[in-house]
């Protein structure tokens, strides 16, 4: 773990007066990552990923190291979609001064397995002019999608198949009058939905027995479907409307 400077004597009081709260950190973090929540600071916490001081009252305290270090998992997670294993090991190397390069990975959750090689298979992925063909819109568009994070290029700039039905679902909806800036509370509900399950299926990833860790894809599809029922009976009821 990264220390957090010292000062010489007499300043010890000066450090803990700049210590933050976990309500305070979230604020700071969300002016780049709207999304994060305190569940998921804890999460982070809980894995290892950062270690905050606590309080007689077990109140956690964060320094602006911690906050930093947050910043660079969260980072890691969202434009690289790394698992935290890998996330942690690379870390671990900045923190010995090692110079490190981020692995060029596919979409991949926390306890997955890391591609050995470049030739181990992949998602189905597709270009940019694809996706736009798909959705039958043109690059202002899709960039404006992109502004918002609504449609998020991988790494080498290509896309996951399921961009294509994104994309094609916020075309549609255009069509009613609902523009991508209205959208950014569904992305966010979505991201909430898919960290629950995350943390649920978390445990069956780094299970010891590799029958267990490969039980946990099964189960992540069938939360997933689970969260997209619900939500979907979820704004049924709220209109007072029952979809065909």
């Amino acid at each position: 773990m990264l220390q957090t400077p010292s000062g010489g004597a007499g300043h010890g009081a000066a450090a803990t007066d700049r210590l933050m709260s976990i309500g305070t950190v979230l604020n700071v973090l969300r002016d780049e990552f709207p999304e994060v929540t305190i569940s998921k600071i804890r999460f982070l916490e809980a894995e290892g990923l950062i270690e905050p001081q606590r309080t007689p009252s077990g109140y956690r305290k964060f320094s602006a190291h911690d906050v930093e270090r947050l910043g660079h998992v969260l980072r890691m997670q969202r434009d690289h979609y790394l698992p935290l294993k890998v996330i942690r090991e690379h870390l671990e190397a900045m923190e010995r001064g090692e110079a490190v390069q981020l692995p060029a990975l596919g979409r991949q959750r926390d306890g997955d397995a890391v591609p050995e090689s470049p030739e181990a298979p992949t998602a189905a992925r597709i270009g940019r002019e694809e996706l736009l063909a798909a959705a039958g819109v043109g690059e202002e568009e899709l960039g404006e999608w992109e502004s918002y994070g609504l449609v998020t290029p991988l790494e080498d700039g290509v896309y996951d198949a399921e961009a294509a039905t994104v994309a094609s679902l916020i075309a549609e909806l255009g069509r009613f009058g609902i523009e991508p800036r209205h959208l950014r509370v569904m992305k966010a509900a979505a991201d909430r939905e898919a960290g629950l399950v995350d943390q649920v299926v978390a445990p069956l990833r780094r299970h010891r027995n590799p029958q267990t860790r490969a039980h946990a894809e099964e189960r992540t599809k069938e939360l997933a479907g689970l969260t997209v029922k619900l939500h979907a009976a979820l704004v049924q009821t709220a209109l007072g409307v029952r979809l065909p």
